[in-house]
């Protein structure tokens, strides 16, 4: 059934539209890899001074950006993994909604909306790779 309302979907689809779309899609997928991996992941994994003075004001330490740090740059990497896309971009959503609630409880709520602006868009990038998550998952149930 699933499959047929695919199919139904994919041939009403205008192919331009469909083109647009998947671009736009990847170049999202790719510009939030390079933003939580690099721009987001590597100065914690790295102890940048900013990022060091943040999680010491939060009384996580080292650990805890270390920790932050690892999972945002593997979360960047995964969602360049079609199979993993659309996974990565789901924890992503629960991370920026805890990066929101620190932010604005512990921080003060300075930069607080940034957070939630990415919501929307991992949420696209989510729904629309979804077929990707019940692959994973009819791979993992095969396995075992």
């Amino acid at each position: 059934m699933a499959s047929t309302a695919t199919t139904v979907a994919a041939a009403t689809a205008s192919p331009a539209r469909g083109r647009a779309h998947r671009i736009a899609l990847r170049t999202f997928q790719v510009l939030f890899a390079v933003f939580f991996g690099v721009a987001s992941g590597v100065p914690k994994l790295i102890a940048h001074p900013t990022a060091v003075e943040s999680f010491d004001k939060l009384g996580w330490g080292a650990p805890g950006m270390y920790t932050i740090g690892a999972l945002e740059l593997l979360g960047g990497i995964a969602l360049l993994i079609p199979l993993l896309s659309s996974l990565a971009a789901t924890a992503f959503i629960g991370l920026m909604i805890g990066a929101f609630v620190v932010t604005v409880t512990a921080l003060g709520g300075e930069n607080a909306a940034t957070p939630l602006v990415l919501i929307p868009f991992l949420a696209w990038i989510a729904w629309a790779r979804r077929d990707r998550t019940v692959e994973l998952i009819a791979r993992l149930r095969a396995r075992s």
